[in-house]
């Protein structure tokens, strides 16, 4: 059945069938189509709608919609971070599309008689009910990825995990089944205060912090440039630090993963800089290189992140480290308590910009106890992503200049008076 009237078309019709096949075996795919199954069954058996068509049509839509409907979440979430870099606004921007979404399934369930009446009112009437559901799902999938960042399962189950029990709560509930109902209003309530409480802490903390103290500065720096220097340097100023620690991501933890798991892969070397790729094996909703997917060895990266400071005069007061053995096993989180270890006592403020990998270290932040938030808006329009693709004019003159020694693959790199063996990319001081 290969002819259909030219090659091109035959062509297309193989790429089409190859992504449907994928989209098909996507992780995200089966936890929707999942998700979906346990909301009907859990329904229609608390409710008694086994063939009620707004329950059915509701269902096969959710299990459909819902990896797209993540995806709009996460760029609303995005949207809101960057514009306002606030933790709460960021939270907002999350809720609203899907507290509209399940307001919209609510009200399509009651209007198309798949709900008990009396017990969608004993919980407040459907608004009610879509405002408890979506907290309860917010609250649940913060708690799921944080235990992933402390090691405990995988963002897939926990997510689904938690998605399912919350499923199964909100049907009985919204049924006026006793105990259940309770349980489904102060779960909802529970993890919607908890969640936005943590978010508005944080925020109070970034714009009420005392002075004095140590600056931490996590990130890819992948290049390190000008947006990084004038952050390093102004928060100095203004919150009084007494030194900034920074710490580059080695392999970022999304990537070891995926590279565990066959679903991503260094294709190839270009311009130093090493490029993944995603394999066959790949989930098609799940974005992989939310930073790109260009990235230099972390031994470069820390060797430009030095070079950078010292032409800039900071290097006194910026102190770069490699904590590998401690990252590899536990992330940034175990590198914040092993400056905690060796800085007893001392005030900690967590430096970030508002960039998608700029608020996730935020997030770390805030998990790790009392450190106090320093962000700045990304208005200067500098990006690291414009760098790897051949910009200029947007890092320091030694970063600029190393880059294009990468770029011509010299053997030996010089720059600031120092001498790098490149090795595929990876420098290493010495002759």
């Amino acid at each position: 059945m290969a002819v259909i009237g030219s090659d091109d078309q035959t062509t297309e019709l193989s790429r089409l069938a190859d992504r449907f096949i994928r989209y098909v075996r996507s992780p995200s795919t089966r936890m929707a189509a999942f998700a979906a199954l346990l909301s009907y069954l859990s329904y229609a058996y608390a409710h008694g709608s086994w063939a009620n068509p707004a329950l059915i049509g509701v269902s096969v839509f959710t299990g459909v919609f819902m990896p797209s409907y993540a995806k709009l979440s996460n760029k609303a979430d995005q949207w809101a971070n960057n514009r306002f870099g606030f933790i709460t606004a960021g939270r907002f921007g999350r809720f609203i599309p899907q507290y509209a979404f399940n307001l919209a399934v609510f009200g399509v369930l009651l209007w198309g008689g798949a709900l008990n009446r009396d017990g969608v009112a004993s919980v407040g009437g459907f608004a009610s009910a879509a405002l408890v559901v979506t907290l309860a799902s917010q609250g649940i999938q913060y708690l799921g990825l944080y235990l992933v960042s402390r090691g405990i399962g995988d963002a897939t189950r926990n997510v689904l995990v938690g998605l399912a029990v919350n499923i199964v709560i909100a049907s009985f509930g919204t049924a006026g089944v006793p105990i259940v109902r309770e349980t489904f209003l102060v779960m909802g309530f529970g993890f919607g205060a908890v969640l936005f409480g943590i978010g508005l802490l944080s925020d109070i903390r970034s714009v009420m912090a005392p002075k004095g103290g140590i600056g931490l500065f996590f990130g890819t720096f992948n290049p390190f440039h000008n947006t990084h220097l004038a952050l390093v340097r102004r928060a100095i100023e203004e919150r009084g630090l007494v030194k900034v620690v920074i710490h580059p991501t080695l392999v970022p933890r999304i990537h070891v993963d995926a590279l565990r798991k066959g679903e991503i892969r260094v294709a190839r070397l270009e311009n130093g800089f090493q490029i993944y790729e995603t394999t066959d094996k790949a989930d098609s909703n799940a974005d992989y290189f939310p930073a790109g997917r260009m990235f230099l060895p972390p031994e470069t990266r820390r060797i430009l992140i030095d070079l950078a400071l010292t032409e800039a005069g900071l290097n006194n007061l910026v102190e770069v480290t490699f904590f590998r053995e401690t990252y590899n096993k536990k992330g940034f989180p175990g590198v914040i308590a092993e400056i905690r270890k060796s800085n007893p006592g001392v005030r900690l403020h967590g430096l970030h910009s508002t960039d998608p990998g700029g608020m996730t270290v935020r997030q770390i932040y805030d998990e790790c106890g009392w450190i106090y938030p320093w962000r700045v808006l990304r208005r200067d329009g500098v990006s690291a992503t414009a760098i790897r693709k051949g910009a200029k004019g947007m890092t320091s003159a030694v970063v600029t200049d190393v880059l294009a020694q990468l770029t011509a693959n010299v053997p030996v790199v010089t720059a600031g008076g120092r001498r790098f063996r490149n090795d595929n990319g990876v420098l290493t001081e010495g002759n």
